[in-house]
């Protein structure tokens, strides 16, 4: 199969596994594809300027990157579900129509919107924040916000410290390490009440080891299989929040 069959059958196989999935999608399924393929051709085509990632391979950047982004997708909507809508604010972020699990979301080092476009691209409802210190990289995340069209999210260029404090659901990480107590300081103090992180990480031995650095009167951590369609590595979400 090509890529973009690649792709969509990464996507049908995360709708099997969670129920929550189909629901999320609906009839959303072949923009939803052109979407995620758009933003594909935009890694590929700064990628070699930029350094966004790693993969050259388009096969490699639709598993690590895109299907990885996505594949706690059912997770993460199930706990945004229980965490209350934080009040308006009106610095950051586009509106968007009231639905019922519109939230605010930041993804903290979002380096190449990963894995904060592909949320926004599949949560349309929630409004996301894309936090990247790094002045090209934050350029390549505005330019293709506009050329996609996506209307929910926008880019907070700068250090995690300047972000505007309890307004955030939820936060992701995926290329950010959460576990020095100043580094989990200046998180929590951006989350909504209710708040949490939900951190992207691989083998669970190296995550305890990794997490046994951090207080357990600072914070508590639960640790839940993710397995990414077609990845034959061991994928975690780490869902951390202030004690």
């Amino acid at each position: 199969m090509n890529e973009k069959e690649l792709l969509a059958a990464g996507l049908g196989e995360l709708r099997e596994r969670d129920g929550d999935m189909g629901e999320l999608f609906g009839s959303r399924g072949e923009d939803l594809l052109f979407l995620l393929d758009s933003y594909i051709q935009e890694i590929e085509r700064f990628n070699p300027a930029y350094g966004l990632v790693g993969e050259k391979d388009r096969r490699e950047l639709v598993i690590k990157h895109i299907l990885d982004s996505l594949a706690p997708l059912g997770i993460i909507c199930r706990l945004l579900k229980k965490t209350s809508k934080p009040p308006e604010t009106g610095r950051a972020g586009s509106p968007v129509a009231a639905k019922e699990l519109s939230r605010r979301i930041a993804d903290a080092g979002s380096g190449a919107g990963l894995p904060g476009i592909p949320l926004a691209i599949s949560l349309p409802a929630c409004r996301f924040t894309l936090i990247e210190r790094m002045g090209r990289r934050a350029g390549f995340l505005r330019n293709t916000l506009a050329v996609l069209g996506i209307t929910n999210a926008d880019v907070e260029e700068g250090e995690i410290e300047r972000a505007e404090p309890g307004i955030f659901n939820l936060i992701t990480l995926r290329a950010f390490r959460p576990s020095e107590p100043a580094v989990l300081r200046e998180l929590f103090r951006l989350l909504a009440p209710g708040g949490f992180l939900a951190a992207y990480k691989g083998r669970r031995d190296k995550i305890s080891q990794e997490l046994g650095a951090v207080n357990s009167q600072q914070a508590s951590w639960e640790i839940l299989p993710c397995p990414v369609p077609f990845l034959d590595e061991e994928r975690h979400l780490v869902i951390i929040r202030p004690s």
